[in-house]
C-alpha cells in the first residue's frame, strides 16, 4: 500500500444506502427522537448526494423487515438507473415463505442479496436457529449473500458459525460490526472480527462508522482502518456511505471526505476494489463503463 494520497478512482459505487417513505411503510424503529432522520427521503435526494460524490450508483438496503419495504426499494430500481442492487428482506425463519419471497423478489434484475434486522430482533439466537439455517443455506444455493446487521455484541459469534458450517455463503458484515472504538469492549471487538474474517467467505462493508460518542476523523478512525485492511484486505471490503442516517452529523459529504481520505492513502488497484470492485462482485452488479 503507498502512502500517497490520490484521488479515489472511478467508477465508484456506493455499498449500503437507505430511502423511506413513511407513507408506504411503517419503519417501527424510526421514531420522533431520532430528529433530523424521522423524515422521508427519496430517490431523487439520494441521487443529489451521490452525484455530489462522484458516485455512479448505490446499492439500497432495507430499512424495515417486511415485503414492503423491499417491494418499494424494488419499485425505485424499475425507476432509476442508479440503484445498482437492492438486498432486501424474506422471512428467515419460515423457509417455505422464504423460498416463496426468493422466487418473487429474484423476478426483478436489481435484487441481490438478504439482509435482517437482527437487532430489532428480541431473539438473540437468530442466527442460530434451525429454520433460519435453512433459509441460509437456500441463500447459498441461489448465490445470493447475506448482509449480517448490527452483529456487535450479539450476533457476531453466531456469524462466524454461520461462515464456518455454510461456507458457500457470501457473509456481508454490515458497518464492520458497530466496533466500539474507545470502549472496553473494543478489544473483544477485535478478537470476534478476526475470527470471522478468517473465513473466505465473508467480507465486511467500510461504512456506519460514525459513532455520537467518538470524533470522526482519518486519526480518529485509523485503527479500525488498518485493523479491517489486515484482516480482510481491500479484496473483501467496500464502502458504503450509510445515507440518510449520516444527516444528522452533516450528512453524506462529511463521511464521504473523511472515507475518502483514507481510501486514498492506497494503491489505485486496493482503492478500486474497496470502491466498486468488491461490491460488484459480491452483488453482482455491472459496473458502468
Amino acid at each position: 500500500m503507498s502512502s500517497h494520497r490520490t484521488p479515489s478512482p472511478s467508477p465508484r459505487i456506493d455499498a449500503h444506502l437507505h430511502l423511506w417513505d413513511r407513507s408506504v411503510s411503517d419503519y417501527a424503529w424510526l421514531v420522533p427522537e431520532f430528529g433530523a432522520i424521522y423524515d422521508d427521503f427519496t430517490p431523487v435526494q439520494a441521487k443529489t448526494e451521490l452525484d455530489a460524490a462522484e458516485m455512479v450508483g448505490a446499492v439500497l438496503v432495507q430499512a424495515e423487515d417486511s415485503l414492503v419495504d423491499t417491494q418499494f426499494m424494488l419499485d425505485v430500481a424499475s425507476g432509476h438507473p442508479w440503484v445498482l442492487g437492492v438486498v432486501g428482506w424474506v422471512p428467515l425463519d419460515d423457509p417455505d415463505a422464504a423460498v416463496q419471497a426468493l422466487d418473487r423478489w429474484l423476478a426483478h434484475p436489481a435484487f441481490c442479496g438478504v439482509r435482517h434486522l437482527l437487532n430489532d430482533d428480541p431473539r438473540a439466537d437468530f442466527l442460530d436457529l434451525p429454520p433460519v439455517r435453512t433459509s441460509l443455506a437456500e441463500l447459498a444455493r441461489r448465490g445470493l449473500p447475506f448482509d449480517v446487521h448490527d452483529a456487535w455484541p450479539r450476533h457476531l459469534g453466531q456469524a462466524e458459525r454461520v461462515a464456518a458450517e455454510l461456507p458457500e455463503l457470501t457473509l456481508v458484515i454490515d458497518h464492520l460490526a458497530k466496533p466500539p472504538r474507545g470502549r472496553p469492549d473494543f478489544g473483544d471487538w477485535r478478537q470476534s472480527m478476526a475470527a470471522v474474517a478468517r473465513h473466505p467467505n465473508t467480507v465486511a462493508k467500510l461504512s456506519a462508522l460514525r459513532r455520537p460518542d467518538a470524533p470522526f476523523t482519518v486519526d480518529a478512525l485509523r485503527e479500525v482502518w488498518d485493523f479491517a485492511l489486515e484482516h480482510f484486505g481491500p479484496d473483501r471490503l467496500m464502502y458504503g456511505g450509510d445515507w440518510p442516517m449520516t444527516v444528522a452529523a452533516g450528512g453524506y459529504q462529511p463521511t464521504w471526505q473523511v472515507m475518502s481520505q483514507l481510501v486514498g492513502e492506497l494503491s489505485e488497484a486496493e482503492q478500486r476494489a474497496i470502491v466498486a470492485g468488491t461490491a460488484s462482485r459480491v452483488y453482482g452488479i455491472r459496473l458502468p463503463a
